[in-house]
């Protein structure tokens, strides 16, 4: 499996602290059968200042600790950028790195704010595709207004954004409401991907087997996969 939304680099956000903490996660990705995992530390301007000028110097210790302690695990790195105007002069000076590309356009792991979606989030979106950038919504079914409301995703949809949910959400570890959503969104056939979103071995640890397992019992097991392995891979570039 591979994971695409995960906070396992050390000192730079809420994920681990150190770089111990960091390798025990790698190592429980590893165990659940994740093989390549992208770190996505937040940037999330005024809480987060990171950019990718902080993010490097952790994913190389990271990556070399890794490869020392022979966990097996590849490691890539891009970010979870929260919606901001910050965001609007990081990406045209390369401050962002993103996830990958899907149909010639670059991927930019957006994130909504938990508690609504801000207002001209559509003209943000627009903006983004008018750069050839297309914007992966994280973990939608966890936004409030979505959880209220399904059709607030509809703006998203309907511009063609790719979306993330979280294996917890749909494995119904985040709370009814999440999961609810969460299994509607695969129904309606609009994930692209599942992720772990891992912040920590004990509350949000890096398993994606439950999440792919849960989705398999409302979608088939040929589609659970696409979202934890074909689509992933075609994303950062496997094949």
């Amino acid at each position: 499996m591979i994971d695409l939304h995960c906070h396992l680099l050390p000192g730079i956000d809420d994920g681990p602290a150190s770089l111990e903490e960091a390798v025990e996660l790698a190592a429980m990705a590893a165990a659940d059968g994740i093989t390549h995992a992208v770190a996505t530390p937040h940037i999330h301007p005024g809480r987060y200042d990171n950019n990718i000028n902080t993010i490097t110097p952790a994913y190389e210790a990271l990556k070399n600790a890794i490869t020392e302690r022979n966990i097996p695990l590849h490691l890539g790195m891009a970010a979870e950028v929260r919606i901001s105007v910050e965001m609007l002069g990081m990406i045209p000076t390369g401050q962002i790195p993103f996830l990958g590309e899907w149909e010639g356009r670059k991927v930019l792991l957006l994130e909504l704010p938990h508690s609504h979606i801000p207002p001209g989030c559509d003209k943000l979106v627009d903006w983004l595709l008018a750069r050839d950038i297309l914007p992966m919504i994280a973990h939608p079914e966890r936004n409030k207004d979505i959880m209220h409301k399904l059709e607030k995703i509809e703006p998203f949809v309907s511009r063609g954004c790719l979306f993330q949910l979280t294996s917890m959400s749909v494995a119904g570890k985040f709370g009814d409401i999440a999961h609810e959503r969460a299994l509607e969104i695969l129904q309606n056939g609009w994930a692209t991907i599942i992720a772990t979103d891992a912040h920590n071995t004990s509350r949000r640890p890096p398993i994606l087997s439950e999440g792919m397992l849960a989705a398999a019992d409302v979608v088939g097991k040929a589609t659970a996969r696409q979202m934890v392995f074909e689509n992933p891979a075609k994303l950062i570039g496997l094949h």
